[in-house]
């Protein structure tokens, strides 16, 4: 299975240095010199990592073969992807890859289908699953473990319970008329 765990951003330097924009729980293991990865579009690779060093806040990859800035540059904006093995498992109990979450039918604790996960977001304060709905609108939901109940990956299904107004298209409103 592949799976996208960087972005390329701009060039750094004169030494062919890039940033790279991170979209994976384990850069340590899936961009260490040495690993070697896909590229979309496939015609910019596959690159190999050749060194890599965290500044100010961003990590930075040198490639193989790439020596400049121009050459840098050239690959701004290209995806890299790993070749993860399907069955593969995080280290950590309550962990879990994208992959395993994309595609999670989202049901309340009461068993009312909100829709599926087709794309998790990483911020850098949580996570949230991108929810599309059955009529194609699409809601945000913090994975956070006060929301997100349960991750059930043999049923396929992730439990919410959402506080009023995050699946709603409204907060719920005093219908009695009384006044405060």
């Amino acid at each position: 299975m592949q799976l996208v765990v960087a972005r390329i951003g701009r060039a750094h330097g004169i030494k062919g240095e890039v940033t790279v924009e991170v979209r994976t729980d384990e850069p340590e293991l899936r961009l260490a010199p040495g690993a070697v990865l896909a590229t979309d579009p496939a015609a910019a690779g596959p690159l190999t990592i050749a060194s890599g060093r965290v500044h100010s806040g961003n990590l930075l990859l040198r490639f193989e073969g790439v020596a400049d800035r121009n050459a840098a540059e050239a690959l701004r904006n290209i995806l890299l992807i790993a070749e993860v093995d399907p069955d593969e498992l995080p280290e950590g109990e309550d962990e879990y890859y994208d992959h395993q979450l994309i595609d999670l039918d989202v049901v309340t604790g009461d068993g009312v289908p909100v829709g599926r996960i087709t794309e998790v977001s990483h911020l850098p304060s949580q996570d949230l699953f991108v929810v599309e709905r059955a009529d194609g609108t699409e809601v945000l939901i913090p994975f956070v473990a006060e929301i997100v109940t349960e991750i059930d990956l043999d049923q396929q299904r992730a439990v919410i319970d959402p506080p009023p107004g995050l699946i709603d298209d409204r907060a719920e409103i005093d219908v009695s008329g009384d006044e405060a």
